[in-house]
C-alpha cells in the first residue's frame, strides 16, 4: 500500500514562460508543483540547454530550494547569451542535490513530471 502512495506522490516541474533578458538573455519562469509528501530543502537541476540546431548551447546548474510540501511555486532562471526564440529544447540530464527537509538525498528523477508550455521541449 505504501509503494502505490510512493508511486503517486510526484513533483511537477513545469517551464512556464520564456522572457527575453538584457543584454541577449532569456529569462525563463519555472513552476514547481510539490504533490509528494516531502519537503525539499535541497533541490538543484542541472540543464543542458540546445539551441536551434539541436545542438547543446550551454550547461546552467540552477537551484530551486525550498520547494515545500502541497505548494506550487515560481522560479525565474536566467539563459545568458541566447535569444529565447533560439532554444528548443531545455534537457534535464542531472540532479546535483535533491535532499528532503531532515532527511539524507535521494533520487527524484523517479518522481518528477516535465512538462513545457513554451516553444522549447523540457525533457529528462
Amino acid at each position: 500500500m505504501q509503494d502505490a502512495a510512493a508511486a503517486e506522490a510526484t513533483l511537477g516541474i513545469e517551464l512556464n514562460k520564456f522572457e527575453a533578458a538584457e543584454p541577449d538573455g532569456c529569462r525563463t519562469y519555472f513552476l514547481f508543483r510539490n504533490n509528494s509528501d516531502t519537503t525539499f530543502e535541497g533541490f538543484e537541476m542541472s540543464l543542458a540547454i540546445l539551441d536551434s540546431n539541436g545542438v547543446i548551447d550551454q550547461l546552467l546548474t540552477i537551484d530551486a530550494a525550498p520547494l515545500p510540501v502541497a505548494r506550487t511555486t515560481l522560479k525565474l532562471f536566467e539563459i545568458p547569451d541566447l535569444a529565447c526564440d533560439r532554444i528548443t529544447e531545455v534537457l534535464l540530464h542531472d540532479m546535483p542535490l535533491c535532499k528532503p527537509q531532515n532527511a539524507d538525498e535521494i533520487d527524484c528523477f523517479d518522481i518528477m513530471e516535465l512538462s513545457s508550455k513554451t516553444t522549447a521541449r523540457f525533457a529528462k
